[in-house]
């Protein structure tokens, strides 16, 4: 079965920009954020990412379960990974934290500098996750290929990426109708009772059929790929890519975000900020 992406953001002003825009907007957000601990500078960079995303006009409704994986997967997270590291804040010495309480049985400091740190990490987060959508949803499918290809990505990982982003819906696809097909035989694997082991073995007569149709599909993929003398030689792309005025404008107002966050990061301006209000509780 072949099935592409959905393309959520087809017509609208972010999905009319050239494919590339998106690409290169993520990899410069994600090198400003990842020099930035202030939450505050966060905040600003957050918004922008969000009126950002809105240009994209992604449906909320389509995307509101990936939301919530998302905010769910990275509070989860963020809360292990405070737990993990005992209440430990990156540079600061355990003898600078405030702590407000200790975690019962765990005896792990939760401190004033801890629930910043895990606030800004968190909003970091979902910083990356609001420039990462528009990537999944608002560059046509057939585009992806050519716009890493003209980023100078060597052209096999750029197809390998292109396939690999169209198997996986297809692998869905796949799935569905492997359950859809059970069911007309009368199994009901989610009808079931028991462990996480009773689950795994009730969900093998779908993983069997699923995993040797993906084999299969891939092999034809291969031999097709060789047939036409798939890197033998240079490939050439049919899409033609050229960046406007609103493409230029868009990836140079990333690279001066990204220019002037790395000067704040060497002027030491971009550190952890930790709420006055939780500083008060502690006693500090």
């Amino acid at each position: 079965m072949i099935a592409t992406p959905r393309y959520l953001g087809r017509g609208s002003w972010l999905g009319r920009r050239d494919p590339r825009v998106p690409l290169l907007v993520g990899v410069l957000t994600a090198a400003t954020v990842i020099q930035i601990w202030d939450i505050r500078i966060i905040a600003i960079l957050f918004i922008i990412g969000q009126l950002y995303y809105r240009s994209a006009a992604i449906p909320f409704r389509l995307v509101r379960r990936q939301w919530a994986f998302a905010i769910v997967f990275v509070s989860i997270l963020v809360v292990v990974n405070t737990v993990l590291t005992g209440g430990a804040i990156g540079d600061y010495d355990r003898s600078d934290l405030h702590p407000l309480f200790y975690l019962p049985l765990l005896g792990t400091p939760i401190s004033a500098e801890s629930l910043s740190y895990g606030a800004t990490q968190l909003l970091r987060f979902l910083t990356f996750i609001t420039i990462g959508f528009p990537i999944a949803y608002a560059i046509a499918p057939s585009d992806l290929g050519p716009a890493l290809a003209r980023l100078r990505i060597p052209e096999k990982f750029a197809f390998g990426v292109d396939l690999t982003y169209r198997f996986i819906p297809s692998l869905a696809a796949d799935l569905q109708e492997t359950i859809d097909a059970q069911r007309v035989r009368g199994y009901e694997w989610d009808r079931v009772r028991g462990g996480p082991v009773a689950r795994i073995r009730r969900a093998i007569p779908l993983m069997v059929p699923l995993t040797m149709n993906a084999i299969v599909g891939a092999e034809d993929t291969i031999d097709a790929m060789d047939l036409r003398g798939f890197g033998t030689g240079r490939r050439t792309w049919l899409r033609e890519l050229r960046y406007d005025r609103a493409d230029r404008l868009l990836v140079g107002t990333a690279i001066a975000i990204l220019v002037a966050a790395t000067v704040a990061s060497f002027a030491g301006l971009t550190k952890l900020w930790v709420f006055p209000l939780l500083l008060a509780l502690a006693g500090a």
